[in-house]
């Protein structure tokens, strides 16, 4: 596109900004330089040959048949031209030399940078053994996705390892198409470690209901073969399970290998500072970044659309006004749609010390849980409940209420 129209650049801003990761958190990035009226050169590399789409709606819209991929795209072809990018698609970033600055491709170039932005996201955890075995899926691209959507038919034998959010999430797509589900998860009480023992039992009733066949606390051992492709899995008790095909939704790594020996702190994803910053002239953005959050006083990684794209906004943000960077520091937001359960949530769940029901009930499905760490509001969790019910309590979450008060405004609520 003409640069005509954007304001002339300050002096000392990067002339070359390279952004690795061709996601939700690197287009946001893109487009807030751009919006603020960034002039330089941008480069957006991408290890995938698609233009930027949607992932969420992976495991939900697109797998139950409801979305083409047409739909998942986050912007039109046309609106991606428009912000005069240097894109590279299909070629993932394998090196980076800070010293010289420079970016190495997949497709052996290289790329000078004068700013560096990190957001290569995640790549799912895969069972030992089962990578390339024919029938054992994993959600995390688009081609994932169609791999797997193109197996689901009534009657179908799927066995879902993992009742993480992922996994909850297939496994309700698969059982609206018809299929038969066994979901494997080895703790007691799915997802009860970011939600609560409680809403951990309510939410798993839901998948009860449909006609999900949960076992949980138990562990798969290995997945069973013929002739190249999966049969079922085997449990640590001795039990199969027979499928015709196997997820497996236990997590992932942040994909930060081609960091290696840069000298920037990898621990758990890319270390950075409350302003995004990993170092001089590197920032990090979305699922792969690992920051110090302010608001809640701790490091956080977090694996959601929304923060991505905030952050990727926050970081442009920072890049073009570097004597006054703002932190960081977010009320993150996270939803799942599972059968027709609406979940949302604000705030930093994990690690709470009490989690309370504060509006509805635990029974019908329609609840608001508040969570404390300390003293302190720290999230709150909605199921089943209209979308302003939830957004009340992000305000109440942003300024730190004290727990007491959370109580007594549900009491006379």
């Amino acid at each position: 596109m003409s640069t005509a129209g954007h304001p002339q650049r300050s002096p000392g801003l990067p002339d070359r900004i390279v952004i690795v990761g061709a996601s939700a958190g690197g287009l946001a990035t893109a487009e807030a330089l751009r919006r603020q009226g960034y002039r330089g050169s941008v480069t957006l590399i991408g290890d995938e040959p698609h233009l930027p789409y949607d992932r969420p709606p992976l495991s939900k819209q697109f797998l139950n048949g409801q979305w083409q991929p047409e739909r998942l795209r986050l912007r039109p072809p046309a609106e991606i031209d428009a912000l005069d990018l240097d894109l590279r698609l299909g070629n993932a970033a394998t090196d980076v030399d800070r010293a010289e600055r420079t970016v190495v491709l997949s497709d052996g170039r290289i790329l000078p940078y004068d700013a560096l932005v990190v957001a290569t996201g995640v790549r799912p955890r895969r069972f030992p053994g089962s990578t390339g075995v024919s029938g054992v899926h994993v959600l995390r691209t688009l081609e994932d996705a169609t791999a797997l959507k193109a197996r689901l038919a009534p009657g179908q034998r799927l066995v879902v390892v993992g009742a993480g959010f992922i996994g909850a999430e297939a496994a309700a797509a698969a059982r609206r198409l018809g299929i038969d589900v066994t979901m494997i998860e080895p703790a007691p009480v799915p997802l009860a470690h970011a939600v609560g023992e409680a809403v951990g039992r309510a939410l798993t009733r839901t998948h009860l209901d449909h006609g999900v066949d949960l076992r949980t606390g138990v562990t798969v051992s290995e997945i069973l073969l013929h002739d190249g492709r999966a049969t079922g899995v085997g449990l640590a008790d001795g039990t199969v399970v027979p499928a015709d095909d196997v997820v497996v939704g236990i997590g992932s790594h942040p994909n930060v290998e081609w960091l290696q020996g840069s000298g920037l702190r990898l621990d758990d994803g890319l270390v950075c500072d409350q302003f995004c910053q990993a170092a001089p002239g590197v920032h990090g953005v979305g699922d792969v970044a690992r920051w110090y959050n302010p608001l809640f006083g701790t490091t956080m990684r977090i694996e959601h659309r929304t923060n991505a794209a905030e952050q990727g906004m926050a970081v442009a943000r920072n890049l073009l006004n570097p004597e006054n960077p703002r932190p960081f520091a977010p009320v993150p937001y996270f939803w799942s749609d599972q059968y027709d359960m609406k979940i949302q949530a604000y705030g930093h769940l994990r690690d709470h010390d009490e989690a309370v029901i504060v509006d509805g009930d635990l029974a019908s499905r329609r609840f608001i849980a508040a969570y404390r760490k300390g003293d302190r509001l720290t999230g709150a969790l909605s199921v089943g409940m209209p979308p302003k019910a939830i957004r009340a309590w992000r305000s109440a979450i942003a300024t730190r209420q004290e727990w007491s008060k959370t109580l007594s405004d549900a009491h006379a609520a």
